[in-house]
């Protein structure tokens, strides 16, 4: 059997010796391939529609455009890139906003790098887990807006399983996690998640689990 396809990044930094660290990193690693750098927003886009890498590891400070523009502008270009932050900004409006723009990822610079290979290859499966910080953020961000207007379709439409499912997102559990803990087959669990995106018209798991969150559904 053939070896899986490495994962073809572009890292996306304006602090050149940082992004040089973190393109080195990844180049050593097993399973990864960094297939172009961009210092800003502007050259993110053009990279990627160039290049068209399977994730993209983004800064948020950025000169010109920075990255939460640019994730709003790449995804709304390329809705199936994978986008991650990788940022030292810890505050809980930039994570929200980032959720928004599209991001499948949150991460700190100051992230170990095995950490850092682990949680890049759960987002490509789409088993991105959602930290317990980052949803005691997420849910207190909510909390703060709680006047918002809620997000297209609703918990009425979701089934009491899909619902179920929701809350197992917003605990940070993977499908296979998910899976077991229901006695359901994994494929079962996705095809539910596939569903529940359909539904509430979200764009990705991250997104899934904040709304599972704001609802009430994560106990």
């Amino acid at each position: 059997m053939s070896a899986p396809s490495p994962i073809r990044v572009l890292v996306v930094d304006d602090h050149t010796l940082f992004r040089k660290g973190i393109v080195s990193l990844l180049s050593s690693e097993d399973g990864f391939e960094v297939v172009g750098e961009a210092e800003d927003g502007f050259q993110a886009l053009e990279r990627a529609q160039a290049l068209m890498p399977d994730l993209i590891l983004m800064d948020l400070s950025m000169p010109r455009c920075d990255g939460l523009e640019a994730t709003r502008r790449l995804k709304a270009a390329f809705p199936y890139l994978t986008i991650v932050i990788l940022t030292a900004l810890e505050d809980d409006q930039n994570l929200f906003e980032a959720v928004r723009c599209g991001a499948q990822g949150y991460l700190l610079k100051k992230i170990e790098p095995q950490a850092l290979f682990a949680n890049l290859r759960g987002v490509v499966r789409g088993e991105a887990s959602i930290s317990r910080l980052m949803a005691g953020k997420l849910l207190g961000e909510f909390n703060r807006q709680a006047n918002r207007p809620a997000a297209p379709g609703g918990r009425s439409e979701l089934s009491p399983r899909e619902k179920e499912i929701l809350g197992h997102v917003a605990q940070g559990k993977s499908n296979k996690e998910i899976a077991t803990n229901l006695a359901i087959a994994e494929n079962t669990v996705k095809n539910h998640l596939k569903n529940i995106l359909e539904k509430l018209h979200l764009g990705n798991r991250v997104q899934a689990a904040t709304f599972a969150l704001r609802e009430g559904f994560a106990s």
